[in-house]
């Protein structure tokens, strides 16, 4: 299953009565990704910051950059699969100009989520961002 859009996903959550609902679909996304090979889960692909463990593996095609995502939870993974919607196989222009506070505002996700997850996710969004100003963003 290939993931949605950002704005599909905006648009899929609106569609729900409750965070019960919401939060199951976003599991049920974190599922579409593909997990990563236990080599891949070294100490340097690590994201800190993250209460889970959180592993991103970079590639760049062409002038785009590649990301494969993996957790030790599965909500998230789920997460994981937002911030992939955002930035996965985009140019680093992209990412950096990708308004994610918005997206996230959209989602009405950061109310419904521990602050320890929140601080997680804005790791994992913060080295996105930074590994997009690397390569040119």
């Amino acid at each position: 299953m290939q993931l949605p859009s950002s704005q599909e996903i905006i648009e899929d959550l609106e569609f729900f009565d409750d965070w019960e609902q919401k939060y199951q679909y976003i599991i049920d996304l974190g599922k579409a990704l593909p997990r990563l090979e236990d080599v891949q889960k070294t100490p340097e692909r690590l994201v800190k910051g993250c209460q889970s463990s959180v592993w991103l593996v970079t590639e760049m095609k062409g002038d785009k950059i590649h990301f494969e995502v993996d957790s030790d939870a599965v909500i998230v993974h789920g997460l994981l699969a937002l911030v992939m919607a955002a930035y996965n196989d985009k140019t680093p222009a992209e990412i950096t100009a990708f308004d994610i506070d918005g997206y996230f505002a959209a989602l009405d996700l950061e109310r419904h989520i521990t602050p320890t997850r929140g601080n997680g996710l804005r790791a994992i969004v913060g080295k996105i961002q930074q590994l997009a100003v690397q390569h040119g963003g």
